[in-house]
Order: C-alpha cells, then sequence, then structure tokens
C-alpha cells in the first residue's frame, strides 16, 4: 500500500499563499512550493480523509487487507470487493458468536460466501438435576451442510469450493469435534435435514 503524487490534484492549502509577502511576488519561491504542494497534496488528502480509511465500506481497496489485521479479520485479494469489505466489516462481530453454530455460519456466508445449515453438537451433553443420571451420549458429528448462495447477488451463485470449506470448518471447529462436510447444490429439503 503506497500513497504516491497524484498528478494534478490540488493543495487545499498552498505553501506560497503562506508565505511572508516578500515571496509573494517570488517567482523561484512560488515555483518551488509549488513542487511542495504536489508532494504534500496527498498527505493532506489522506489526513482529510482518515475516518473513511477506517470504515471498511469506504475504506480505499488496497487499505482492506490491513484493515483486516487489525480486527483479525479474513481478507482475500481474490474475493469481490463487496464480499472483502463485508468479511471486514463483520469481523469482530463474528468473533462474539465464536465456537458457535451461528458463529460457523456466518463465517461462511462472510469469508466463502456459501449459505450453511448445521446439525450435531460435537459430543456436548449436561444435565440441568445436580446428581441426576447423565444423559445419553450425544451424536459427536458435528455435519455442515452448505450451498451455494441465491440472495440475488450478481456474484452469490458460484461454484462452492469443498477443500476451502473444509478448511475454514475445521479452523473454527473445537479439536475435540468431528465435524463431516456436505457440498449442496442448493438448499436442504425437509427430508435431508431429517438424516
Amino acid at each position: 500500500m503506497s500513497r504516491a503524487a497524484v498528478p494534478g490534484l490540488p493543495s487545499r492549502y498552498p505553501i506560497g499563499e503562506q508565505l511572508p509577502a516578500l515571496y509573494a511576488d517570488d517567482d523561484f519561491a512560488q515555483r518551488f512550493t509549488a513542487g511542495l504542494d504536489t508532494v504534500l497534496a496527498p498527505v493532506f488528502t489522506t489526513l482529510d480523509n482518515l475516518p473513511s480509511y477506517f470504515d471498511p465500506r469506504l475504506a480505499p481497496a488496497d487499505f482492506l487487507a490491513w484493515l483486516a489485521t487489525w480486527v483479525g479479520g479474513t481478507d482475500d485479494p481474490r474475493w469481490p470487493p463487496a464480499l472483502r469489505r463485508e468479511a471486514v466489516a463483520g469481523a469482530v462481530e463474528l468473533h462474539r458468536w465464536s465456537g458457535t453454530r451461528r458463529g460457523l455460519v456466518e463465517a461462511l456466508r462472510l469469508v466463502l460466501g456459501v449459505s450453511a445449515e448445521i446439525t450435531g453438537d460435537g459430543g456436548a451433553a449436561w444435565s440441568s438435576t445436580a446428581g441426576g443420571a447423565l444423559p445419553p451420549a450425544p451424536a459427536d458429528e458435528v455435519l455442515v451442510r452448505v450451498w451455494p448462495r441465491h440472495d440475488g447477488a450478481a456474484d452469490s451463485a458460484h461454484a462452492v469450493d469443498a477443500d476451502r470449506v473444509l478448511a475454514l470448518v475445521r479452523s473454527l471447529c473445537p479439536v475435540h469435534t468431528i465435524c463431516r462436510v456436505e457440498v449442496l447444490t442448493g438448499p436442504p429439503t425437509s427430508e435431508e435435514g431429517r438424516q
């Protein structure tokens, strides 16, 4: 990321106009300070627009990757710009739901742009009665079904990369759980949900 001179960008604070009257009519002083104005104009423009750099929906595209590191988000330059911005904007909220079904579904939506349904709880069981009988052992497998999003966005209906889905699911699920991923062509039917 670099902010370089932008040809023809005027400075909002020309140095030549701030010189003492003695140098106001000096051609050399005005040309010299005009060269400095060319170098400083992008700096002043960046500083004037600094709040927009910290808003992922407004930040320059080349600043998004750096901004993503600030919030522990995921950014991939191969993604469409709208998805990159949404992933960075949702990163902090996503940390709040880390380790939950909702968090995994949101991560799959934000990071990979897919819809998901999760069944199974990874083997967690508890009893609400102290000293009571233990509940039956739950299934220790988490089933993650994913399918392409069809929400009207131009780039949402794309093929699902099963390897990327599996890698993301494995990175977000607790170590003791067994995760299985199924890639569907569309939302699961009620019969698929009962399996």
